[in-house]
């Protein structure tokens, strides 16, 4: 059966869609921000001069970017809106939400089992994933931007203006073409991509060679909803698809202490036996442990939490979890 398996983490909620014993797609959730589906009264601070677009205030002090003003809406009038799509970070900062007039009943901010019910998903939620699915070597790649295939490798990089993805290799073009393909249309999914997203294929100067490839990635993204271009002569296809929520790969690419804490605490909540959790750390990710989140652990393993840094860098390796004796 084909399902959801949610994890109510520390800090972050994870999904994954299971089928045939593995990860076909993965959701990751930070609450604390506004989500698509949320609806909520907020203030319009802001009209751009003829046109139906500004920019609302939230209760919580959120902001989000509004289209489809009707004309009398006017600045400092509360107005009631639905979120369609949540912040996306980028480097430096976030891409405010969007949101939409409505006149739908207020809804709170849900949360990722929600959002998967409500898009009539089935959803099973669970204490922890099955270590055989393979969340933590899914969680690795999108830390390292690195997804190994036979033949190959998919090297991620996120940008403002679109997340890159580089087919890496040494066999011929249009052999290493051919390879990538089922395993770069199973990581957009797994990484729960949206956006514009750009492939640099490697280039293939026989345009009958192209269409080839084209043919097999369209096979491959024909259930995925997106738009994309043909192979140009130097390889590269561009892929648009919607996209309402922050990705895997976005999450852990522009918050790298944040998203190294909250896996810390993943590790940390699953050890087994007495003693104290002992938290080892680099300084940036000591930093983003808050503590709630601590105390949190602590309540949910029944055990005292210590932390250590051990450097001032951000390591690749993001910290590690061990019992130690109770002092």
């Amino acid at each position: 059966m084909t399902e959801w398996l949610v994890e109510h983490g520390i800090g972050e909620e994870r999904a994954i869609l299971v089928h045939r014993g593995a990860i076909a797609a993965a959701r990751l959730h930070w609450p604390g921000g506004l989500t698509a589906g949320q609806v909520a009264d907020a203030r319009l601070i802001s009209r751009h001069t003829g046109v139906p677009r500004g920019t609302v205030r939230f209760a919580s002090g959120a902001e989000a970017l509004v289209d489809r003003l009707p004309p009398s809406a006017s600045e400092g009038a509360i107005i009631r809106v639905e979120v369609t799509r949540a912040a996306m970070p980028e480097s430096g900062r976030r891409k405010l939400a969007h949101a939409q007039p409505s006149d739908k009943p207020v809804k709170n901010a849900l949360s990722l089992a929600e959002q998967l019910e409500g898009a009539g998903q089935p959803v099973r939620q669970v204490r922890r994933f099955p270590t055989a699915l393979g969340w933590d070597e899914l969680w690795q790649e999108a830390w390292d931007g690195h997804s190994s295939f036979a033949g190959g490798a998919l090297l991620w990089h996120v940008t403002p203006a679109m997340t890159l993805i580089d087919i890496d290799g040494d066999a011929d073009p249009l052999t290493l073409s051919r390879a990538a393909i089922v395993p770069l249309a199973a990581a957009l999914r797994r990484f729960d991509l949206g956006g514009s997203i750009g492939i640099d294929f490697p280039t293939i100067t026989d345009k009958a060679a192209r269409k080839t490839i084209d043919a097999a990635l369209g096979q491959a993204l024909s259930d995925w909803p997106h738009e994309r271009t043909a192979m140009n002569g130097f390889g590269f296809i561009q892929l648009v698809a919607r996209a309402q929520r922050p990705s895997l790969l976005g999450l852990l690419s522009h918050d790298r202490p944040g998203a190294a804490a909250r896996h810390l605490l993943r590790t940390a909540e699953g050890l087994e036996g007495a003693g104290a959790t002992l938290l080892a750390c680099s300084r940036p990710i000591a930093a983003a442990l808050r503590q709630e989140w601590l105390q949190e652990l602590a309540r949910r393993t029944g055990r005292p939490v210590r932390l250590e840094i051990q450097s001032d860098a951000l390591d690749l390796v993001p910290g590690h979890a061990q019992l130690v004796p109770h002092e």
